[in-house]
């Protein structure tokens, strides 16, 4: 936001929750009055349910990014949905298209022996796409599977090759350390808690609970929510279910961590407290920008 308004750029949000408009305390989004401040794009423009892919994410994007430069503005991209992030930036690569008798197979599979066999084939078969996975993303996983019989190649391998993106980007990261990161990270879950992230989840449960029994749509199957739908079908009690929330929040983040440092370039800029200053945020922006 500081860097936003310092530079007077709009905002991609290339977060893939925060597009649904019913998902907003589970998904931390800027406030109101951050929306009013600066202009956010994919932000609250999807009703849960809507398919909403990383592939849509790139081709939209990189049209609102042309309609933003062309304003003689800058855009920002902030976000961590590691799919989104990397396709923006690298392009995708020409993968094919599904077959349905080999996702149905994987997905018999996945109801019989669950995410965890198919996800440790996954990380056996290719462990880098795996670093981006966990056993949660079914979707992603059995996509991943898929690829892999169908081609012969591992998605990794495949996506070397990719198609050229329409713009070269600088990329800015926060560092701190891992202690630090999970005690703001538990701190969180505790405030949205108290802000009515139960309620929100309820609401969700009851509107929308055909769409947990599907994969047409992984929205619902977020962290923060889902640990919650768990606890309305007894599955857990209340006090694991906020215990659950910050221990795969925390696993996502070193994730993404992994990620960043695997696969993206990253300029990292410190961010502790008392040397973030607004002043060496622009200053590591503005030498990112210099080099373009």
């Amino acid at each position: 936001m500081n860097i936003a308004g310092y530079l007077d750029a709009e905002i991609i949000s290339a977060d893939s929750r925060q597009i649904y408009r019913e998902l907003t305390i589970g998904t931390a989004k800027p406030s109101e009055v951050d929306l009013r401040m600066v202009r956010h794009h994919f932000i609250n423009e999807k009703t849960t349910g809507e398919p909403f892919t990383a592939g849509d994410f790139a081709e939209a994007a990189n049209a609102r990014i042309l309609d933003i430069h062309n304003r003689k503005k800058y855009a920002i991209v902030a976000g961590g949905s590691t799919l989104y992030l990397e396709g923006l930036i690298k392009g995708f690569g020409d993968l094919p298209p599904g077959d349905q008798e080999i996702r149905s197979r994987l997905t018999a599979e996945l109801a019989l022996t669950g995410g965890e066999k198919l996800f440790e084939r996954l990380r056996r078969l290719d462990p880098i796409q795996a670093a981006t996975l966990d056993p949660t993303k079914t979707r992603r996983l059995i996509r991943s599977l898929e690829i892999m019989e169908i081609t012969g190649k591992t998605v990794t391998s495949l996506q070397e090759y990719r198609r050229t993106p329409a713009f070269d980007y600088r990329i800015v990261g926060l560092s701190m350390p891992r202690p630090i990161l999970y005690e703001r990270i538990n701190t969180r879950v505790d405030r949205m808690i108290t802000s009515g992230l139960v309620e929100e989840a309820e609401y969700l449960y009851k509107n929308y609970y055909s769409l947990l029994r599907t994969e047409r749509n992984s929205a619902l199957k977020t962290v923060g929510y889902q640990e919650l739908f768990d606890f309305f079908e007894n599955k857990t009690d209340f006090d694991r279910a906020v215990t659950l929330i910050k221990q795969h929040t925390r696993n996502y983040a070193k994730r993404q961590l992994t990620f960043f440092k695997n696969r993206l370039n990253v300029t990292w800029v410190d961010a502790f407290e008392e040397h973030a200053t607004p002043d060496l945020l622009r200053a590591a922006c503005c030498r990112e920008l210099a080099a373009s």
